[in-house]
């Protein structure tokens, strides 16, 4: 498995992994499913200024994190939203740790010095998952989201940047 930097042909693998997330559960707010060039602009705009990473094995994107602005006002430069998606039938493969630890060594190498994960809840491996890495539980927002017939509630993860 090698961690690396997304490009545009890695698009329509990236997609492919998160219209599973879009159509089938309610951990991305998106609603329709996004094509690969949707994906492609996606990677070149994030990756200008973040990390984007695939975890890649033989050409197979298995799933892949990402950092983007917290919020766009300038007091927030310091701050960064991370994100991943791994590849439902590849969980359990310490895929997203890999992408995760490498993701944060990138961002020791920036200004970035808090990294926030929201989380729609409920989401125990997810939460888990963060927890496990160091993340602390800052937020919990009531019914912010209604997807797939329910209301959802979305939880704020903060990990400061030590380095």
């Amino acid at each position: 498995m090698e961690i690396r930097a997304a490009t545009v042909a890695d698009a329509a693998g990236i997609a492919e992994i998160y219209n599973y997330y879009i159509q089938n559960t309610h951990h991305t707010f998106e609603t329709e499913p996004i094509d690969a060039k949707e994906m492609e602009d996606r990677i070149v705009e994030l990756g200008r200024e973040f990390p984007f990473l695939v975890a890649d094995e033989g050409g197979v994107i298995h799933g892949y994190a990402y950092a983007e602005h917290f919020r766009a006002k300038n007091a927030y430069d310091y701050s960064a939203e991370v994100l991943i998606y791994v590849r439902n039938e590849s969980k359990e493969r310490k895929i997203g740790t890999k992408l995760y630890n490498i993701l944060f060594d990138m961002l020791s190498d920036t200004n970035i010095h808090a990294i926030v994960a929201s989380i729609a809840l409920p989401n125990d491996p997810s939460v888990r998952f963060h927890e496990r890495l160091g993340f602390q539980k800052v937020a919990h927002f009531q019914e912010v989201g209604y997807k797939l017939g329910r209301w959802i509630d979305v939880g704020y993860w903060e990990l400061i940047n030590r380095a």
